[in-house]
């Protein structure tokens, strides 16, 4: 670990606290309906969208028909995504003339983009044709990130409404969401990426003559192999810097190529490196300050962003002192005086990132339920490769993704408060809401379902040599952490991967895919009937007796609950695959 790379880390985060209160005030400001500076441009397209969609702007819902609205929209969407990718060698912008999705594969995306996970079991570029990437990926990459943001606003709705039995209308805040903060935010983005080398464009893809021809061997379907001398190379290109803009500030992660943010066409330099781990963070941020505003407890909201910044810095710490030791097993330059890599572990890291950028991307990334990445995950050290699989475990609560961190750990905030009524002997209460019997199984269910997804798929896949096992390039404890980053990354709604799993197969597409539904759809209906309930409860002021939520002191009490419940549900799991695999390269072995 080097001062440089700590100050890069520091600054990133100066960024992010920098944004929080503005960007915060200002989803306040468009949730509540007050006036802002992109009003006079914005208002008339919402009103026209209303007027052609027949939406009552006036009309709110109870929290059964705001849930109804969100599953019908995700549906259809779903569906349509389905269709696109089904006929897109007949659907036009189609230079390459790639050929029609196969249907396990187009149900996986399909759910992935639906669910704002975005996890890619294909190549990209030689797989989804541009009108794919536009209308059916791009399109879903800011929808699926509005409605994570709707339904936080709901949420919050919930907690300070007062004996209402409403929590807003979905089709006005996924509108709001849209126009107002994904937008604007993204055509700056776009134009800001474009700067900086971001390709965009609707060119063919060029193929062009190596300067050094490469031989690569082949083996044929009798095992005999041959050597090829390949002098070609075909350089992939299109749209990416519009999609690669609502990819990061809606937490998306689903990259126009397979190398993702590693490409020099989606990532070209450091700078584009910060804004895009900066626009991972910045709506997530901005929502703690956006709790406290419509809550009329800007202080707790404060609360909240310090116990994600605690987390994050946690993460960021152990990933980054784990990729800088590197592997004890490798000699440096000067054996006599380390037994270490030689400036860290490198291997899957991009040379103009460096260890400090890569560990940062691989904790921010994580943090979030963004999933882009700009190094393999698959080739970090035990410990590096634990921290980015343990901040999904989380429920993806540090910070989280757009409008799913916030009502991520808010739920974990009602456990926080529950627990510690329990220690003083009265019923808890949340910013004048008594937390009481419904409310605490409404948020056990949203965080059972979590682990019990994971784990179950996990465990059938382990056993299963024939469609499970069959797929991992790597053996042992290695193995198991490649099936279960990626069950995790899929319920999580995350994206990322170890890389070591060839998941483009039909058990992977499919149970992936169900994964993902499950990680995002099934915790959403609890959360939504929690957020019903409290909004319907009487005030009650507070008294001497009632807990504070504003302070140091509960901050450490849902940073502690947090990992407590983290901890009891997934140690057993972490211990047979990275913690084992640690300890053993410490004794000598890797796999």
């Amino acid at each position: 670990m080097t001062l440089n790379g700590w100050l890069q880390i520091l600054f990133f985060f100066a960024l992010v606290l920098a944004v929080t209160k503005p960007l915060g005030v200002f989803m306040a400001r468009v949730f509540n309906r007050e006036k802002t500076f992109l009003d006079p441009v914005l208002r008339p397209i919402e009103r026209l969208i209303y007027k052609m969609t027949g939406v009552r702007e006036e009309k709110e819902m109870r929290w059964t028909e705001y849930a109804l609205a969100m599953l019908v929209f995700s549906a259809v969407s779903m569906v349509v995504l389905y269709l696109i990718q089904r006929l897109q060698a007949w659907l036009p912008f189609n230079p390459q003339k790639l050929a029609n999705i196969e249907p396990s594969s187009a149900f996986n995306t399909a759910a992935s983009f639906t669910t704002n996970t975005n996890w890619q079991s294909y190549v990209p570029e030689v797989t989804m044709s541009y009108l794919t990437q536009m209308a059916g990926l791009a399109y879903h990459n800011f929808v699926s990130a509005a409605v994570g943001i709707a339904l936080a606003i709901a949420f919050i709705r919930g907690i300070a409404r007062r004996e209402k039995d409403a929590l807003g209308n979905f089709w006005v805040d996924m509108t709001r969401a849209t126009l107002w903060v994904l937008l604007p935010f993204c055509l700056v983005g776009a134009l800001l990426l474009v700067s900086q080398g971001v390709v965009q464009n609707f060119k063919a893809y060029d193929t062009v003559k190596l300067l050094d021809p490469q031989q690569i061997a082949k083996k044929a379907e009798n095992g005999q192999v041959t050597t090829e001398t390949v002098t070609d190379q075909v350089i992939a290109q299109g749209p990416v810097a519009s999609q690669e803009a609502i990819k990061m500030w809606g937490t998306n992660g689903g990259g126009f190529f397979n190398a993702n943010s590693a490409h020099p066409f989606e990532n070209p330099t450091p700078f584009s490196n910060l804004l895009q781990m900066f626009a991972i963070f910045a709506i997530s941020a901005g929502l703690t300050c956006t709790l406290g505003r419509m809550t009329g407890s800007p202080k707790h909201g404060w609360a909240v962003f310090a116990a994600m910044a605690v987390l994050f810095f946690a993460g960021v710490i152990v990933a980054y002192w784990a990729e800088a030791r590197g592997n004890p097993l490798l000699a440096g330059v000067d054996q006599s005086v380390s037994a270490m890599q030689s400036g860290g572990n490198m291997e899957g890291k991009e040379v103009r990132f460096g260890i400090a950028n890569s560990a940062l991307f691989a904790t921010v990334t994580t943090d979030a339920s963004c999933g882009a990445v700009n190094s393999m995950h698959d080739s970090f050290t035990p410990l590096g490769g634990l921290v980015p699989m343990v901040n999904m475990m989380l429920s993806e609560v540090i910070f989280g993704g757009v409008g799913a961190g916030m009502y991520g750990i808010l739920i974990y905030v009602i456990l926080s408060i529950f627990i510690a009524g329990l220690m003083v002997g009265r019923t808890p209460e949340y910013l004048g809401k008594k937390v009481e019997a419904y409310d605490v199984k409404m948020a056990m269910l949203n965080v059972l379902i979590f682990p019990l997804t994971i784990l179950i798929f996990t465990a059938i896949s382990s056993v299963s040599p024939g469609f499970g096992t069959s797929q991992l390039n790597n053996a042992g404890p290695h193995g198991l952490s490649e099936m279960l980053y990626a069950f995790t990354s899929g319920t999580a709604n995350n994206g990322s991967a170890f890389a070591g799993i060839s998941a483009n197969t039909y058990w992977y597409n499919t149970t992936i895919g169900l994964a993902m539904l499950f990680g995002r759809f099934l915790m959403i209906i609890p959360m939504l009937a929690l957020a019903g309930n409290l909004g319907r409860k009487k005030y009650v002021p507070p008294s001497l007796e009632t807990f504070p939520v504003t302070t140091p002191l509960f901050t450490t009490l849902l940073v502690g609950v947090i990992l407590i419940v983290g901890a009891l549900t997934f140690f057993p799991v972490l211990s047979l695959g990275p913690i084992v695999e640690h300890l053993l390269m410490q004794a000598g072995k890797l796999f």
